[in-house]
């Protein structure tokens, strides 16, 4: 389970979340979470088809979903051959509960055993550029496309984890 971010501090409500590695059965509900977010949003939503998965969910590369209710509500995909987050994305109406950070913790941990530094990018002024940069990651400029291009090194996230 997932701790609910939002709760109060002196009571936290556990949501019953489950994050869980990705299958290829999988597939089809993280393209409904992809579609249904409202930054980042493709200009084409058929451009990423569900074959565009399939390599992503086999090793090295590997994805994670988070659950509610038996619904994927938010999944992440990590590219550990480009050394590219392929993919964080969390449905609308589950943000702010801490799905995307466990989702980033569990991504980068399993990331940094195969590489040492990541990079990524996302949509100038989303809430996902505040996101990564409160999480650690550095901006290095921006991509060809318009937009905002993002890395972190294993180092880095080493010192952004919380003690234990």
């Amino acid at each position: 389970m997932l701790e609910n971010m939002n709760a109060s501090k002196g009571n936290p409500e556990l949501l019953p979340m489950i994050l869980r590695e990705a299958q290829l059965q999988d597939i089809p509900a993280m393209q409904v979470v992809r579609r249904a977010v409202q930054e980042n949003k493709l200009s084409h939503p058929d451009r990423i088809k569900d074959q565009d998965y399939v390599p992503m969910l086999h090793a090295p590369n590997k994805g994670w979903v988070v659950e509610v209710a038996d619904k994927v509500v938010g999944f992440a995909v990590v590219d550990v051959l480009s050394q590219n987050i392929w993919a964080l994305f969390v449905t609308p109406g589950h943000d702010k509960q801490g799905i995307g950070k466990a989702l980033q913790q569990q991504m980068l941990t399993y990331a940094f055993q195969y590489c040492d530094h990541l990079w990524l990018s996302t949509e100038p002024g989303s809430r996902a550029e505040v996101f990564y940069q409160r999480t650690g990651w550095h901006s290095t400029g921006l991509t060809p496309g318009g937009e905002v291009k993002f890395e972190i090194s294993r180092a880095d996230w080493n010192q952004t984890l919380p003690i234990k």
